[in-house]
């Protein structure tokens, strides 16, 4: 066997990572007895095989990651508030 010949048969990282993450999902949703383990896990298979249907920065414009620590701020203090 030549490398060109294991060049053809090597699989992107992202593929094997996206594979190994649904193989432990569906194995995870095979052997829970709780519902809500069960919806969990099936929302977890359909967005792994789903990314579009995942939220990104561009759908949260007016979102800024750094304001993170702000937002938590205003809401702790409107429940000491209430």
């Amino acid at each position: 066997m030549t490398a060109a010949d294991i060049e053809r048969l090597d699989v992107p990282l992202a593929d094997v990572e996206l594979q190994t993450a649904c193989e432990t999902t569906r194995k995870a949703l095979a052997r829970t007895n709780s519902p809500s383990d069960r919806i969990a896990y099936a929302n977890d298979l359909f967005l792994l095989t789903h990314p579009e249907a995942c939220a990104t920065d561009a759908d949260y414009p007016h979102w800024v990651a750094n304001d993170l620590a702000e937002q938590i701020r205003i809401s702790d203090t409107t429940r000491r508030t209430r």
